[in-house]
């Protein structure tokens, strides 16, 4: 249905804009890099019919009229990346839902109610260690105070949306009201896909990170000279707590924890650890199954500590609620995958992306592409032709069950 040829082009012409040395793609927020992109993009979205806008917060909007005065449909993902992404992480979800439209248009195809194509700003938070600006406006979650946020550079992320030509209006008017529900297409991530050995998915949820710091502290004495059975050693104390939570997690699927960053004092050879920080990053689609296994790993590291005479401290970094994905939207996503002849495949997504700040706002749907080998975030990130027109073409077919829904 939809024309595949142009929307791998496409994607291939967007990854040149940003390009790295190992062809990888670094694009940050409020860039001349994005700058370039945007330029890119708006181009295309005028050449799918689409009427385009940025709003105060630098989202790039296309907009295609209804033919009813009905609430709106969103499409549409990211173009920002990580240090050294991948050319498919947000753009397969903006590049697809313009192609939609352009085919929708092509076709003589009339939608009832409008749609916006949204390139929101700045998912990934690379630059400013801060993510989602773009959707956070849209709802009106994003704050004056949350534009303070300071890049490597000592620039504030007030500063780089002035400096781009943004900002000149109220924040506030960036949300957008009467929506029906939003849509996006986006790669995996993961192996659940490849796995199962189909290209496209029925995403039934966004997992929910939690953020937490554990700081163990005991007593630095010599190697040599301490006995075993006289040692407050923290280290000991924080590997027997990771030990756990791994446990811990992997009684409650598909829910994960991990720890990704340690810090130990005074880490020497010949000195027994003092002080031990580390984090635990715990997901999962149900905030109830989230919360007990935070409380598991959180008892058993008192009970560590208590045991081993050492002092802990926890602190909460980041608490974001999971999201469901919309029980009747899912059901037409699902409907459209079985039309094209394909096996139903629902997953949870494990990574966080946009449509978690339109909890409790409007219903959202999601469409995964098989990631290969489930790499993301890396120059190897590799989602097939084959495959994202799959992903494509289920979003034809939902947006136009939607529409008439």
């Amino acid at each position: 249905m939809i024309n595949i040829k142009r929307l791998t082009h496409r994607l291939e012409e967007l990854a040149q804009i940003g390009k790295t040395p190992n062809n990888g793609v670094k694009r940050f927020s409020f860039t001349k890099e994005e700058q370039e992109a945007n330029k890119l993009v708006e181009g295309y979205m005028r050449e799918a019919g689409l009427k385009v806008e940025y709003d105060v917060v630098g989202n790039l909007i296309g907009t295609l009229a209804g033919s009813e005065d009905l609430p709106t449909i969103l499409l549409g993902s990211h173009i920002d990346t990580v240090p050294d992404g991948g050319k498919f992480d947000g753009p397969v979800g903006v590049l697809s839902a313009i192609e939609v439209i352009q085919t929708l248009n092509e076709q003589g195809v009339k939608i009832r109610h409008p749609v916006k194509v949204i390139s929101f700003k700045d998912e990934e938070g690379s630059r400013f260690g801060f993510g989602m600006i773009g959707s956070r406006a849209v709802v009106g979650t994003l704050m004056e105070e949350d534009l303070l946020r300071k890049d490597e550079a000592g620039i504030t992320i007030k500063q780089a949306m002035k400096d781009a030509g943004f900002g000149d209006s109220p924040l506030e008017s960036a949300k957008l009201d009467n929506i029906k529900a939003f849509l996006e297409v986006h790669i995996e991530q993961g192996k659940v896909l490849e796995r199962k050995n189909v290209g496209v998915g029925n995403v039934t949820g966004i997992a929910g990170p939690l953020w937490l710091k554990f700081h163990l502290q005991g007593l630095a004495e010599h190697a040599g000279a301490t006995p075993m059975d006289e040692r407050q050693d923290a280290l000991v104390g924080a590997s027997l707590i990771i030990a756990e939570a791994e446990k811990i997690a992997k009684r409650f699927p598909p829910a994960v924890a991990t720890v990704g960053k340690i810090a130990v004092k005074p880490n020497a050879v010949n000195v027994i650890p003092s002080d031990v920080e580390w984090t635990i990053d715990i997901r999962s689609t149900d905030e109830a199954q989230r919360n007990e296994i935070e409380q598991l790993i959180k008892q058993y590291a008192q009970q560590v500590a208590d045991e081993r005479d050492l002092t802990l401290h926890i602190t909460e970094l980041q608490r974001i609620d999971p999201v469901q994905c919309d029980p009747e939207i899912q059901a037409m996503i699902q409907e459209s995958i079985r039309e094209m002849g394909e096996e139903v495949v629902s997953l949870p997504s494990g990574a966080g992306h946009d449509g978690m700040q339109f909890k409790d706002r409007f219903p959202i749907g999601m469409i995964f592409v098989k990631s290969i080998n489930g790499i993301s975030h890396n120059p190897k990130e590799l989602s097939l032709d084959e495959d994202i027109e799959k992903g494509a073409n289920v979003l034809y077919y939902t947006l136009l069950k939607l529409d008439q829904a």
